[in-house]
């Protein structure tokens, strides 16, 4: 094959590589790659850690995390430390203007008093009018009261202190969600008769549950998500000395599983090739079995006419004659696919054996995706806390509103004046007793708060940014460590000193720039998709057949340049990594290299992913199972004090293991997926350079070379490439 494209020169993808004595392995004497990539990828990052500045400077996340009282206080912080729930005195107010927990959730307040509470009321209560000439410690309850009144020392009366909204006239059980004492639907069956007696509520009670259940039924029916949160903390708390357990036995699984490919790939390949011709025989013999048995008492297809009843098409034979032969035609290319190339699947075989060997000697690389997991880690997390602080940044505004509009002389309050929850009294409207202080909106009126949104645009797509760059430098770093042994002349004597370590300084050092130039168009595709994807999910009900397949295609046709691309980016960081050109002329010379070897390219990258595949498959699926029976209680330890009874929820820690598990297997197979990939480009460019003369001897192991009937003219052991 290396003598054929020697003499095309004139091939549409480019001359093979010419022989150069002085090679031997990535480029020691290298300079910086697209530096105004590298100068634009810097100045981004300024601007993002600016951005985040800014956002933590003005950016309060209380906003979202606890709610907030009618004073403007934040509930189950400072000094409401011990009282983490909010209460809403009359929820029927919330219940018909907006969904209480959207409102919450976006720090917009209820059109009601509400107070800090220690725990949410769990009966039922009200106040009736022969209540009102009691004693207002004999009606009310203290705690559920605003706490600037004593009702053991007030003097004002119990219909004063209603119409004030200082204690809640009614309230129903509730339970806590996201720290809002909601209303529990499960008990607005239980209302007593009463209710219907009470001053300001419906005279029905079935009118007051279904005001109620209609406002908050698609928020707390059946969900209570602080209980449930406690309830799976307490099982990671029992339980994650045997997580961590599980996780390492799937990361020791991986890393044999890896090892061993060098004595089982070709065992592990065969028997997959060997299944899936049986597989298809079965087919035939089956189909034909089919169609024996049908033919002889079962109508044909002409007599059964068209049905939307596919299962009567399977009594029929030309049903089973379609199959027949449609299988057979497979089975028949799939045949003469392996018969014409089993050399080439060899060669995938071999290359195989020779990563697992590679990775033998550089241990270390297993380790790097750890390194990989760390900076993603804090790129997500600085992406979450910016876009947290950047949403909730901007002064809350206060307003006075009257809670009760109806009052004669409320009706010039119009929630136009501004005023501080925190000194607001209603005596300063004596006309007005129900006037109070509510949130309405926050403060967008500045420079900052009118470009919160592009700020948030910039957050994500910078996100994007840093994400694909972090991914893209742990590639290129293997690549050189990879390249580093395959290209040592005398294995392993010739591989350099700490390869890996070599590498990421080599990388950080001259291909900034080069790293950020691919992962800079990567992103840019995946901000179209995104674009798409967010068209798409808001004009989707105004859609006509024809805008959605031309969405749907749009769709297809970016999914798979974002696949292309990601394809050529991993191959010019590994020609980035062995002759630190820049990007555009890496990725041309990675293209146009695989393109002249598109057979191999297409059966070695098909062989690899089998192969991982069916790995995945042992490490999940098998660590699974184990954590099943284990979680589960079908296993026992003697002796442990461990108890699967003990757990609320036992699937928890069952997903926590298989998640873990395929992120560990996930992370050992990219690093030999690259090693893969690296040592494949590196195989082609000793095809090209090198013709096995004591000029220009190969460098592939013995089994590649015997695959291909080639050997060195003069294999001579003191030889060493510098």
């Amino acid at each position: 094959m290396g003598k054929k494209q020697e003499n095309d020169p004139d091939s549409e993808y480019g001359e093979p590589a010419e022989f150069d004595p002085q090679f031997n392995g990535p480029i020691k004497k290298r300079g910086c790659t697209d530096i105004i990539c590298c100068i634009l990828f810097m100045a981004v990052i300024v601007g993002y850690a600016a951005v985040g500045i800014l956002a933590w400077l003005y950016g309060d996340p209380r906003h979202v995390l606890y709610p907030r009282n009618s004073t403007g206080w934040f509930c189950g912080t400072g000094p409401n430390k011990d009282r983490p729930n909010l209460f809403y005195f009359d929820f029927l107010k919330c219940a018909t203007s907006v969904n209480v927990m959207a409102t919450a959730l976006n720090g917009f307040q209820c059109p009601t008093t509400q107070v800090c509470v220690e725990s949410c009321p769990n009966d039922f209560s009200a106040v009736l009018f022969t209540s009102y000439s009691k004693r207002p410690a004999e009606v009310f309850n203290q705690s559920l009261c605003v706490p600037s009144i004593d009702l053991k020392t007030t003097n004002l009366r119990v219909q004063q202190i209603i119409d004030q909204e200082l204690c809640p006239f009614f309230h129903i059980p509730t339970i806590s969600v996201l720290g809002r004492c909601l209303p529990n639907i499960a008990d607005l069956g239980k209302i007593p008769d009463y209710f219907a007696e009470v001053p300001g509520l419906p005279s029905s009670i079935n009118d007051t549950a279904s005001i109620i259940k209609n406002g908050t039924g698609d928020v707390v029916n059946g969900f209570n998500a602080r209980e449930i949160g406690v309830r799976i903390f307490e099982d990671f708390a029992s339980s994650w000395p045997w997580i961590l357990i599980g996780l390492l036995i799937a990361m020791m699984v991986s890393m044999l599983f890896l090892l061993l490919l060098r004595f089982t790939a070709p065992v592990m390949v065969w028997v997959l090739i060997i299944g899936l011709l049986g597989a298809g025989a079965y087919g035939i013999w089956h189909c034909y079995w089919e169609y024996e048995n049908h033919r002889q008492n079962s109508a044909t297809i002409s007599e059964i006419g068209f049905t939307t009843n596919f299962q009567v098409y399977l009594q029929v034979q030309e049903t089973w004659l379609a199959f027949l032969i449609i299988v057979s035609v497979a089975e028949a290319i799939i045949l003469l696919t392996i018969i014409f190339l089993r050399t080439r699947i060899l060669i995938a075989i071999a290359l195989i054996q020779e990563s697992s060997k590679a990775i033998s000697h550089m241990m270390s690389a297993l380790l790097y995706p750890v390194v990989t997991f760390a900076l993603l880690l804090v790129c997500v997390a600085y992406w979450g806390a910016t876009a947290l602080y950047l949403a909730t940044s901007g002064n809350p505004i206060y307003r006075v509103v009257a809670l009760n509009s109806t009052t004669s002389g409320c009706q010039s309050i119009n929630g136009t004046v501004n005023c501080n929850p925190q000194n607001f009294t209603s005596s300063a409207y004596p006309d007005c007793p129900s006037a109070s202080c509510i949130f309405i909106k926050y403060n967008d009126e500045g420079l900052f708060q009118r470009n919160i949104f592009n700020l948030q645009i910039y957050n994500a797509v910078a996100f994007l940014w840093c994400v694909n760059f972090v991914i893209a430098l742990g590639q290129c770093t293997l690549a050189g460590a990879f390249a580093s042994y395959y290209w040592a002349f005398s294995k392993p004597g010739d591989i350099p000193m700490f390869p890996l370590s070599a590498s990421f300084i080599r990388t950080l050092r001259y291909h900034v720039g080069s790293l950020a130039f691919g992962s800079l168009i990567l992103t840019l595709v995946q901000v179209v998709r995104i674009i798409l994807e967010y068209i798409d999910h808001k004009t989707r009900s105004a859609q006509n057949p024809c805008a959605r397949f031309l969405m749907c295609c749009l769709k297809c046709c970016f999914w798979c340049l974002e696949k292309f691309i990601k394809f050529l980016n991993r191959n010019a960081y590994i020609m980035i990594a062995i002759y630190g050109k820049n990007f555009c002329v890496s990725a041309k010379n990675a293209f146009k290299l695989l393109m002249r070897n598109i057979v191999r390219v297409v059966v070695l990258d098909k062989v690899t992913d089998l192969l991982l595949f069916f790995g995945k498959l042992l490490v999940v699926g098998g660590v699974g199972v184990l954590s099943f029976f284990f979680f589960s209680g079908r296993i026992l330890l003697p002796g442990s004090t461990f108890r699967s009874e003990t757990l609320n929820y036992y699937w928890m820690p069952i997903i926590t293991v298989i998640f873990g598990s395929y992120l560990i297997a996930h992370g050992f197979f990219s690093v030999y997926n690259m090693c893969v990939d690296t040592l494949f480009l590196c195989f082609l460019e000793d095809l090209e350079r090198h013709d096995g003369s004591l000029q220009k001897p190969y460098y592939m192991s013995k089994n590649l070379m015997k695959i291909l009937n080639k050997s060195n003219k003069t294999a001579k052991t003191d030889r060493k490439k510098k």
